[in-house]
């Protein structure tokens, strides 16, 4: 299940959908509710993007 979640094109899909809506909850969902949404969907962005980023550096260093 590991290999699944960290292969490359599930963490670009994980990347841009919570980007996406961390950048457009505060717009469609009011208050705190739509505040927390961006702030959750924007760590788990941020996490995937992090990730991603690791594996190319890896990558780099086993060619």
């Amino acid at each position: 299940m590991k290999a699944l979640l960290s292969s490359k094109p599930v963490l670009w899909f994980l990347f841009l959908f919570n980007l996406v809506v961390a950048a457009v909850a505060p717009f469609v969902v009011d208050g705190a509710q739509g505040v927390a949404t961006a702030v959750g969907m924007g760590i788990v962005s941020l996490g995937a993007g992090s990730a991603l980023l690791k594996g190319c550096k890896e990558g780099q260093h086993a060619a």
